[in-house]
C-alpha cells in the first residue's frame, strides 16, 4: 500500500468522543489515515501530550490536519506538533464538522488549499 498523502488527528478530552469522531470520519473517508487521542493517561477527562504525540506518530501520513475540542487539547496538540517531524496544521474549526469536511475532501483528492478554503466558514473564533 502506498503512503497516505494527508491524514487527520483528532484530540478530545473524552476518549469515547475522540474514538467516535474518528469512526464517523472513517465512514466517509476509508482511504484517509485517521488517528486520535482522548483523555488523560489515566483515562480521565483531559488530554495527554504522550497520547497526542503517539496519535501523530502512528498516522500513516506525513502531512496532517489536527482537530481538537477545547483549549487544553489545543495547547497539548500544538506542543506535540512542534516535536513531530511531520507537517502538522492546527485546525481551529468545529471539531466534528471541520474534521468531517476535511476527511471527505481529502478522500476526494482535494488540494490542501481547497480543504483550507472549505474549513474557513467552520472556524471557531
Amino acid at each position: 500500500m502506498h503512503k497516505k498523502t494527508y491524514g487527520i488527528v483528532i484530540v478530545s478530552h473524552i476518549p469515547e468522543l475522540a474514538a467516535g469522531v474518528a469512526r464517523l470520519l472513517g465512514e466517509a473517508a476509508k482511504d484517509v489515515s485517521i488517528t486520535y487521542a482522548g483523555g488523560t493517561d489515566e483515562g480521565e477527562v483531559g488530554t495527554s501530550f504522550e497520547k497526542i504525540s503517539a496519535a501523530i506518530a502512528e498516522n500513516e501520513a506525513d502531512d496532517l490536519f489536527g482537530f481538537y475540542d477545547l483549549g487544553s487539547a489545543k495547547m497539548n496538540l500544538e506542543m506535540a506538533m512542534e516535536t513531530s517531524d511531520k507537517n502538522c496544521r492546527l485546525m481551529d474549526a468545529a471539531l466534528v464538522e471541520g474534521a468531517y469536511t476535511a476527511a471527505a475532501l481529502i478522500q476526494a483528492g482535494a488540494e490542501v488549499n481547497t480543504v483550507l478554503e472549505q474549513l474557513e466558514p467552520l472556524k471557531v473564533k
